[in-house]
């Protein structure tokens, strides 16, 4: 018995598409290096050990965590690590300490407590701790509020025991506006960043290290003097913001939630099973909390829990009780795995054929090698990939969906 019915699977459900992850995370890490720069993403965004695993084959040059369990998880993966939230309390303290002694570890605070109390548990379990003393630059989350605040923090971390001083931190999170007009607010965080650097140096201890960026702003890190790496972590999957800010396309979303419409009743407005349990409720740009993906111009105009309220005032699309919206990703499926299929062929095809009428037949044809267990094809986790290449469920979710609707989806290898 399968551990997955695709004719059956329940919604909503988060849908990663592995292809796109590889191609957003080379494409950050190919920006970082060709700026002198280090990719150090965020992985509070995956929590993931497969997609982390992607970034560091792209080249990131180690990881960014917010919580002890990230850090323990990810230290499997890497000997560099970021811990990018202050850790307070014995417990915390005890067992960040206990990370493997080899782990090159690093920690961003930004108070003279937090550090005293990093650096008495790591001088008592013999290892030192680098330190990032942060800055606000401008958010008013967390962070230092002055340049001087900066050096005294960072020189009490060059005298104490157990610690280090290795650098500098700061998130730009207030700019989130269209790349085209992120010029003024890139220039005041320049502006600020220059000025601590300088306080620093002058302060006889230069920064090894300036982690900053964000995701909005991360094709226009080059712009912000000083700094040494990036950590835009959402960059992996992107999302609608990152649509509207203009830092991603379409084809660069790479994790999207399939969702199920549930009622029709109210005029104007679908139901789908997606509430905020499933989908964000930070509604930072644009309306609503999200949009159909291949429907934009429909958006989740509400959430509550259970319920997503799908806005259709701009759409000719007449829902029923029972639809996917996300069956664009049927077609998608299809192509990949017709692409997947040519590795290695000499001239590789692909033929797309559409005919019409009381039944719709669409045919994708390629000339690859062919499938030896064609039975087990559709089966949730069968794949023919190497591994860390795919997990196998794209065609068991897409024929799943095809079944939901009325369909069959049916694969054979054709001599030539």
């Amino acid at each position: 018995m399968s551990l997955i019915d695709p004719e059956r699977i329940e919604t909503p459900v988060g849908y990663v598409d592995l292809q796109r992850v590889r191609a957003n995370a080379a494409r950050a890490a190919e920006y970082a290096a060709g700026h002198g720069l280090g990719w150090r993403p965020h992985v509070k965004t995956h929590k993931s050990l497969q997609i982390a695993g992607i970034q560091l084959e792209s080249g990131a040059r180690g990881l960014t965590v917010a919580t002890l369990r990230e850090a323990e998880v990810m230290s499997t993966l890497t000997d560099d690590i970021l811990l990018a939230y202050p850790p307070v309390g014995d417990e915390k303290l005890r067992r960040l300490v206990q990370l493997s002694p080899s782990l090159d570890l690093k920690v961003a605070l930004d108070s003279e407590e937090v550090l005293r109390g990093l650096a008495s548990a790591a001088a008592a379990a013999g290892r030192t701790v680098g330190v990032l003393v942060e800055r606000d630059v401008g958010m008013g989350r967390v962070g230092l509020q002055s340049s001087t605040q900066v050096l005294e923090v960072a020189r009490l971390a060059s005298e104490l025991d157990g610690v280090e001083f290795r650098g500098l931190m700061f998130y730009p999170g207030q700019i989130r506006m269209t790349e085209a007009d992120q010029g003024a607010s890139i220039a005041e965080v320049s502006a600020l960043l220059s000025e601590t650097v300088r306080a620093l140096e002058e302060g006889g201890l230069s920064p090894e290290i300036v982690s900053g960026g964000s995701t909005p702003t991360l094709y226009r890190s080059h712009d912000m003097p000083h700094l040494t790496e990036v950590r835009s972590g959402s960059c992996i999957y992107y999302d609608r913001e990152g649509l509207d800010i203009g830092c991603a396309g379409p084809d660069d979303i790479a994790y999207t939630v399939l969702a199920t419409v549930v009622s029709t009743a109210v005029a104007g407005h679908a139901v789908v099973d997606a509430g905020s349990k499933a989908l964000a409720k930070e509604g930072r740009v644009g309306d609503g909390y999200g949009q159909l993906l291949d429907r934009p111009e429909v958006r989740v105009a509400g959430l509550s829990e259970e319920h997503g309220v799908l806005d259709l005032s701009r759409t000719d699309w007449v829902p029923s009780v029972g639809d996917r919206v996300r069956i664009e990703q049927v077609l998608v499926n299809l192509l990949r795995n017709a692409i997947d299929a040519t590795q290695g062929v000499v001239d590789p095809e692909i033929e797309i054929r559409l005919v019409g009428g009381e039944n719709a037949s669409l045919t994708v044809r390629d000339n690859g090698y062919g499938v030896d267990d064609l039975d087990a094809l559709f089966e949730p986790f069968y794949t023919t990939k190497q591994p860390g290449e795919g997990v196998g469920l794209g065609l068991a979710i897409s024929s799943g969906i095809v079944t939901d609707l009325g369909g069959r989806l049916l694969v054979r290898n054709v001599e030539d």
